[in-house]
């Protein structure tokens, strides 16, 4: 079922955080979004922000010419942020709230270019609960959400200024799978495609990746009622949760979190449908733990993805075939810890950051962009419970 909603930002809700992250000594910073703060960081240096599964995010600072990993500290605290993302042009920082008691909200935090420190700006609801999950849209300046324990997946307008607009859209799913995970529909992700028409949402309960029409001038999510599925149907107990388009716009690499495979799908704009060209296990042959895949990207020129596996504590590099799509194994490497829940690529393209969840450190790896290769650099940085990353030049 679809809701669209027209309302207001949170505002008790953002007046709530701010009152509880002002009396931080960390985050005093009263830098308006896109502002011209005075900056004492060096130009090879960018901000490192953590999404936990504590109620907090942690700020580090990037030395981009070595690697190296400075922490700034708690930089907001309030909402069980476990995913955060970057605005793509301002100094603006959005946090989800994954408490799956209550309704999910996404906190929009004013970065100080400076010192690092954020301050929040406002917040606005998701229609859904257990708010997972983001993906910024720029050309329509939208927010999209997955809310895990609801099934849901929304959309949120930004205002120019990077803060929180309205909630538009909500739209929930039903189904289910052969694992006690799986008795309801968990939407985990959803991505954009290249043509802009259509949002694409991993469910990890429904064994499904939903395809739904976006609107980006009204910002809107709805169900395509046109004939032909609206729907890729994954294989029973695989359980979907993240996915990325290739360059080309013309491939999905779809990453399923139960059984650990990344499939190759190609991805037909002009009828909105996704068929299987290859799926490859993530984990080696002998493994006999619990499988768990869990982040995936492309990388920023298109030739590599990289994954990350959970069960085996892992980074598995692929080299794209660019006329197929298809993926060849390039690397498998330790991901410095235990328990790997999201990772970053920088803006460089140069740096890729683990946050390794239960051994509590965020793990610096350099990038080889000629052969795709990952190396660990011993470098990390602790932070507790640390489960995705974020980065702000």
């Amino acid at each position: 079922m679809t809701r669209l909603f027209q309302r207001n930002s949170l505002t008790r809700f953002g007046v709530m955080v701010a009152l509880s992250v002002l009396t931080l000594p960390a985050c005093t910073s009263n830098t308006p979004a896109g502002g011209t703060a005075t900056s004492s960081a060096s130009v090879h240096s960018e901000f490192v922000y953590v999404g936990t599964l504590q109620s907090h995010i942690d700020g580090l600072r990037l030395d981009t010419s070595t690697g190296e990993l400075t922490a700034i500290g708690t930089v907001a605290q309030g909402p069980k942020s476990t995913w955060i993302t970057a605005h793509p042009e301002l100094p603006v920082l959005y946090g989800v709230d994954d408490d799956s008691a209550k309704e999910g909200s996404i906190t929009a935090y004013a970065v100080n270019r400076g010192t690092g420190t954020l301050s929040p700006i406002n917040a606005t609801h998701t229609g859904g609960h257990g708010t997972t999950f983001l993906r910024f849209d720029v050309p329509s300046n939208t927010l999209l959400g997955a809310n895990y324990n609801s099934g849901s997946v929304s959309s949120v307008a930004v205002n120019a200024d990077g803060s929180m607009g309205p909630l538009v859209s909500t739209i929930a799913e039903t189904g289910s799978g052969p694992s006690r995970r799986q008795m309801s529909a968990h939407a985990h992700s959803i991505a954009i495609d290249p043509s802009g028409r259509y949002a694409l949402a991993p469910d990890l309960g429904a064994d499904r990746v939903f395809i739904y029409r976006f609107d980006r001038a009204t910002h809107a999510l709805s169900k395509d009622n046109g004939p032909g599925p609206h729907e890729f149907i994954a294989p029973a107990g695989s359980g979907p949760r993240h996915l990325a388009f290739g360059s080309s716009g013309q491939f999905v690499y779809l990453l399923t979190e139960m059984s650990a495979e990344i499939m190759v799908l190609r991805w037909d704009a002009t009828q909105g449908r996704l068929t299987l060209v290859q799926s490859l296990p993530t984990s080696t042959q002998n493994f006999r733990g619990v499988k768990s895949g869990a982040e995936i990207a492309v990388s920023h020129d298109g030739r590599f993805v990289y994954v990350e596996d959970r069960g085996e504590n892992s980074i598995v590099v692929y080299r794209i075939r660019p006329d197929s799509g298809e993926l060849s194994l390039v690397q498998r490497i330790s991901s410095g810890g235990d328990k790997p829940w999201g990772f970053g690529i920088d803006a460089s393209g140069k740096w890729l950051l683990v946050a390794n969840q239960r051994s509590g450190k965020v793990n610096v790896f350099s990038v080889d962009t000629a052969s795709g290769m990952v190396t660990d650099t011993g470098k990390s940085a602790a932070v507790a419970s640390p489960s995705s990353v974020a980065f702000v030049k």
